[in-house]
């Protein structure tokens, strides 16, 4: 805590001296001055940025243009007053304040708890070859597998329903099931071990492996996920529910569901984005509406991201790491820009706060006029009938891990200067001694 204390400290020097640097340097106009371009620069960068994304043809073009001239602009006008060194030196001083702040507000999280595990007497593992540009066949994850005492399916063939390998497997004895392949496959077979009550095995085998990521396991190397079948420890931890498909890390509704959704979008990702954003962002095809729990209800948001147990704050697409996964909740988040205006008033704080909403809740309803919506569950795209019911199941699923993993590591916090500023100043509820005495 006293380490804690003096980051934050710290954290409101080095902002100070950067406030101090940028007066002594440009004096009160010439800071105001500082303060009005850049600000304006990057409104007027995200504004053009949002006509780039929701726009085509000539239009789409001309506001990209803006988006890179905005800070070369902003830039001259530095150099033509002499200020780019106050500037480097304001960045590099404020930096290091948001990094003493947020590594002062940070608190390590709680592992989940884990038990001793026997090893499994007849485990079962599926793998895709082809997951992960190959690393089955590159980790002879198969081999190894094989030498553990586990029985191995290839998905080498006609494409099979992972879902009924895995309750055949159950019904012939399986005592755990385990996936070699992407976060997809690996939510289709841990609902079926949940469902069952046996343990499940996660190979980092995929191409992102975010599932793995927030396990703790080692992604570069995926047969040391195979330890856990002689040495291994079990923890418990919440899935996903969307209708009546299991998700592991999380479900996407609007721009990005839409986009994915599209045939082309594997061969072609940007070029496929650029054509359906327009659409998807402006409403064309359709707003949706969502409820968490018991809150109001959020008409028209862009993106919706519902996540099994909530995302660390700064991370906007799920593409970063959640502190746990036993929390007991779904982490929602959604985003609604209206237009331009919307999207230049994110240079702010508070702007962004109207923006980008994070909540939290057991339940999320989504609804719109069609009778169905594009939703991505774990990066694939399906669709669903309306309206698309997400819940959390806690403590849903056995896993079964190697005692020896690199483990989680938690995202540093968004930074918050009102909490810093508590933990920066001394607390007065502690008794002084005078004297020998309490004061």
């Amino acid at each position: 805590m006293t380490s804690r204390r003096w980051l934050a400290r710290l954290s409101f020097l080095a902002a100070g001296a950067a406030v101090l640097l940028v007066l002594a340097a440009a004096g009160f106009r010439g800071s105001l001055f500082l303060i009005l371009v850049a600000l304006g620069g990057a409104a007027l960068g995200l504004a053009a940025a949002w006509w780039f994304l929701t726009h085509r043809g000539v239009r789409r073009w001309a506001a990209g243009a803006v988006v890179v001239l905005a800070p070369l602009t902003v830039a001259v006008l530095f150099a033509r007053a002499d200020l780019v060194w106050a500037v480097v030196l304001f960045g590099l001083l404020w930096a290091g304040a948001v990094a003493a702040g947020r590594r002062a507000l940070h608190v390590d999280a709680r592992e989940p708890l884990e038990w001793e595990a026997s090893p499994p007497r007849r485990p079962y593992l599926i793998m895709n070859p082809r997951s992960g540009g190959g690393k089955v066949e590159r980790f002879h994850l198969a081999e190894r597998a094989r030498i553990l005492g586990a029985e191995v399916r290839l998905l080498d063939g006609p494409a099979v329903d992972v879902e009924e390998l895995a309750q055949q497997a159950v019904r012939d004895g399986a005592d755990l099931l385990g996936v070699a392949g992407g976060d997809g496959t690996q939510a289709l077979v841990a609902g079926v071990a949940a469902e069952h009550g046996v343990p499940f095995l996660v190979i980092s085998a995929g191409t992102r492996n975010h599932f793995a990521l927030d396990l703790g396991l080692d992604r570069q190397d995926p047969s040391t996920c195979l330890d856990a079948l002689v040495d291994g420890v079990e923890v418990r931890i919440d899935l996903g529910r969307v209708g009546d498909r299991t998700f592991v890390n999380n479900v996407s509704f609007g721009a990005y569901a839409t986009v994915v959704r599209s045939p082309a979008y594997r061969d072609d990702k940007v070029g496929t984005a650029l054509r359906l954003l327009p659409a998807a962002l402006t409403g064309e095809q359709g707003a949706i509406r969502v409820r968490a729990g018991s809150g109001p209800e959020l008409s028209g948001p862009q993106a919706v991201l519902v996540s099994n147990n909530p995302y660390a704050s700064e991370d906007l697409a799920g593409m970063g790491r959640r502190p746990r996964l036993d929390g007991g909740v779904l982490g929602v988040l959604t985003v609604l820009v209206r237009g331009a205006s919307g999207a230049a008033g994110m240079v702010g704080g508070r702007g962004r706060g109207r923006s980008v909403m994070r909540c939290t809740s057991t339940e999320v309803v989504v609804d719109a006029d069609a009778p169905s919506v594009p939703v991505g569950v774990d990066g694939e795209a399906i669709e669903l009938p309306v309206p698309v019911r997400c819940e959390i199941r806690p403590a849903a699923l056995r896993v079964r891990l190697p005692r020896h993993r690199p483990g989680v590591r938690v995202a540093l916090p968004e930074m918050d200067w009102a909490r810093l500023s508590t933990l920066a100043l001394p607390d007065l509820r502690r008794p002084v001694l005078v004297a020998g005495r309490r004061a």
